[in-house]
């Protein structure tokens, strides 16, 4: 008897979120799991200057491939819903010599102007990270932006076909191996060769190209062996001649709101990264270490909660873009409505009673991952609600790009980045006058920014688009009600237990209060039927089945 074959398959939407999501969760739980270990060989100083490097590798790799997986996905689903397989396949050619263009281009950039932009972000500060510190972490985490471009191109095919597994595991791939450079090599560095902090930072943030490559190839072998899959052809149409400028058109069309949208959030990151340590010392009387170590938390150690959140709002857009695209093109309006108000649904079911739970338990979360800390955990406690609001901003500027109102998408943009500019150090002045951690007015300028431009979109999709949010506003308000008794039980749950400052019970309190909270809420989602209209029928009641 021969073995069966096993290839790849598609995915439906809901099916398809769960996937993406599931894969980008794991990579994000292993991006979580690596600082405890990481934080303790680097110290502060040393997450700081990690910090500065991803900032900047952040805003260059939204340069270069941001939009591109994304513009790809939605291609090549438009093209295999009408049955163009011939253009089809150019395009993913067109793509992978634009992302390589694109890449060689920023990598020479980051090796060139390195030493301007430490400059620009240290400025004439000292007794920290130097600017030597700086110019050489960026370098080096430059050489990732020659790989991960091409990578993107890959992932984007896999998912206009809606083959949502094999990127899914690529990510998980990806993270592994770059865990493993960024853990050992760190401590072979300081605590074996006795190299520089910088030497092992620099060792750390190269682990971005080692994962690149690792899932670079995994992908190209995945799709050599399911080359079937991707010929066949399901439709018999006369395809009309599309030439390589249309579809590149068409591909950068689709890829600049794309770009736009992760460049406006790198900003966001920049801003704080070029204000923040200045601001702190100048009006809040900070020291350059106590100010670079906050610097840090928000930009390395209290962002890795933040990408739990961004996940799964990751997962969905993964799924949703080339879903959306097919209704989009077959004109179905209920369709696109109904997907529009499910994948709101959806992210929101999680994200926030997970943003609350977060919050609630930040002290002790910092305390098992980090150690105690003098600002750790409220920066934690309030930081991760910029994780939500960006979950929820990218969400619905993602579906105004799908369906093609670009100025929305900039506009949208434009006014939360300036918001951002105009009140981060306003707002850090005026919180430090109030008697309030100054950086809370940093924390606080992101939110604004990142609220003010989701309800630009939202508005918009209700008033030119006419999408009802009826059944979404149901959802939600069940949602909040689950989330807040939820946070009741929890708070009862804490005036039994005694505080602690211990790691190990740190641990055993994240994990009893997770597990009470997740049974609370999950109890009342289903017993209000909420889990039903969100997920349907069968798939809630599978859902349910596995937890119980």
């Amino acid at each position: 008897m021969k073995k069966k074959k096993v290839g790849i398959s598609k995915s439906g939407f809901v099916k398809g979120a769960f996937i993406a999501t599931l894969g980008i969760v794991l990579t994000k739980i292993l991006g979580i799991v690596y600082v405890i270990p990481f934080h303790a060989i680097i110290g502060e100083e040393g997450g700081a200057l990690y910090g500065y490097a991803y900032t900047i590798y952040i805003l260059f790799m939204s340069l270069s491939s941001a939009g591109i997986p994304l513009a790809i996905s939605k291609v090549v689903s438009e093209y295999q819903t009408l049955g163009y397989y011939n253009a089809k396949k150019r395009a993913f050619i067109i793509g992978k010599k634009i992302a390589l263009l694109l890449g060689f281009i920023c990598f020479l950039l980051l090796l060139l102007f390195a030493p301007w932009i430490a400059q620009a972000v240290l400025g004439d500060l000292t007794g920290g990270n130097t600017i030597e510190d700086v110019t050489f972490v960026i370098r080096v985490i430059g050489t990732a932006v020659l790989i991960v471009p091409v990578l993107s191109i890959y992932r984007g095919y896999f998912e206009g076909h809606r083959f949502m597994e094999a990127p899914s595991f690529s990510q998980v791939l990806e993270q592994l191996v770059r865990v493993f450079v960024i853990v050992l090599g760190s401590f072979m560095a300081l605590k074996v060769f006795h190299l520089s902090l910088t030497s092992a930072v620099g060792i750390a943030v190269f682990g971005a190209t080692a994962g690149a490559i690792a899932s670079y190839l995994y992908l190209v072998m995945k799709k050599k062996k399911n080359k079937a899959k991707f010929n066949e052809k399901i439709l018999r149409v006369n395809e009309p001649i599309i030439t390589n400028k249309q579809i590149f058109k068409k591909i950068v069309i689709y890829a600049v709101p794309f770009i736009m949208i992760d460049v406006f959030k790198s900003l966001y990151s920049y801003i704080d990264m070029v204000t923040v340590v200045q601001g702190l010392v100048e009006y809040a009387n900070f020291t350059v270490s106590d100010a670079e170590s906050i610097m840090s938390m928000l930009s390395t150690w209290s962002n890795k909660f933040n990408m739990i959140l961004l996940a799964i709002s990751t997962g969905i857009i993964v799924s949703l873009i080339p879903n959306l695209t097919q209704s989009v093109v077959k004109k179905d309006q209920e369709d696109i409505n109904r997907k529009v108000n499910q994948a709101l649904s959806i992210l929101l079911f999680f994200t926030i009673p997970m943003t609350l739970g977060i919050s609630f338990l930040a002290k002790y979360i910092w305390i098992l991952f980090y150690g105690p800390s003098q600002y750790g955990p409220s920066v934690l406690a309030y930081f991760i609600f910029v994780g939500f609001m960006i979950g929820l901003f990218t969400s619905t500027i993602s579906i105004v790009q799908v369906l093609k109102d670009y100025k929305t998408v900039i506009f949208s943009l434009a006014v939360g980045v300036f918001l951002k500019f105009f009140l981060n150090d306003n707002l850090l002045v005026a919180f430090y006058k109030m008697g309030l951690p100054a950086y809370y007015g940093v924390i606080t300028a992101s939110i604004i920014g990142y609220l003010v431009s989701f309800l630009i979109c939202i508005f918009q999709l209700k008033i030119k688009y006419k999408i009802n949010y009826e059944e979404f506003a149901k959802n939600i308000v069940d949602v909040l009600c689950g989330s807040m008794l939820m946070i009741f039980v929890l708070f009862l749950l804490h005036l039994v237990l005694p505080d602690t400052s211990s790691r190990v019970i740190s641990l055993l309190y994240v994990f009893v209060y997770t597990l009470v909270g997740g049974i609370v809420y999950f109890i009342y989602m289903w017993n209000t039927k909420s889990m039903k209209r969100i997920f349907g029928n069968r798939l809630s009641s599978k859902f349910f089945s596995f937890l119980r």
